[in-house]
């Protein structure tokens, strides 16, 4: 579980349902319970707007996964384009893209916050290439599927990433979805009447 690199370490029994009633709960809980993202392979990919659980969804899968005995790891998207990038500075690209390929679930989290440069699109694209019905990957992204071409701006990898992950994934669409966070409420001054 440390080796993972998860930060939050949540878990589906204490997720809000009760908060979310846009969300089909019966499809998650169906799908998380069969196991079958794991020994099917398959990804599940989470949508929808900032702060509505997707990460934290995400996260009990993977959870669950490793609780399970399977390798798993949690990465940040603009994380991993930067350890990308790296790599092909130092030509380490292969055994980088060899290393995240090896996770039996890999948790990509916040896809489309960075525009990325061609040269990591095309690794990108590889990596997913080498997981591809061979290992689940988990990804929580704000931005639906017509928008990834803003942040990949390659249309053809982009179509051809889309077309891969759609085969093999569960998509859960959490755009009507409300965010979960505590809102602070805001500071006011103190007005003259109250001295």
């Amino acid at each position: 579980m440390r080796q993972a690199q998860i930060p939050e370490k949540f878990v589906m029994e204490t997720f809000p349902f009760e908060r979310q009633p846009a969300l089909n709960k019966k499809k998650i809980l169906a799908l998380y319970d069969s196991f079958e993202y794991m020994t099917s392979n398959q990804n599940v990919l989470w949508i929808g707007p900032p702060g509505t659980g997707k990460t934290g969804l995400a996260t009990a899968f993977l959870i669950q996964a490793i609780d399970r005995g399977y390798k798993g790891h949690f990465i940040l998207f603009p994380e991993l384009m930067e350890k990308l990038y790296k790599s092909v500075a130092d030509h380490s690209e292969e055994k980088l893209i060899r290393a995240f390929a090896s996770y039996d679930c890999l948790h990509i989290d916040e896809l489309g916050y960075v525009e990325v440069e061609p040269v990591q699109v095309g690794l990108f694209f590889t990596l997913m290439n080498k997981r591809h019905k061979k290992k689940t990957t988990l990804i929580t992204s704000n931005l639906g599927f017509t928008q990834w071409g803003t942040f990949l701006k390659n249309d053809h990898l982009t179509a051809a990433l889309i077309d891969r992950l759609t085969e093999n994934t569960h998509v859960i669409n959490m755009k009507k979805c409300i965010s979960l966070r505590q809102r602070l409420e805001p500071l006011r001054e103190d007005s003259p009447d109250d001295k």
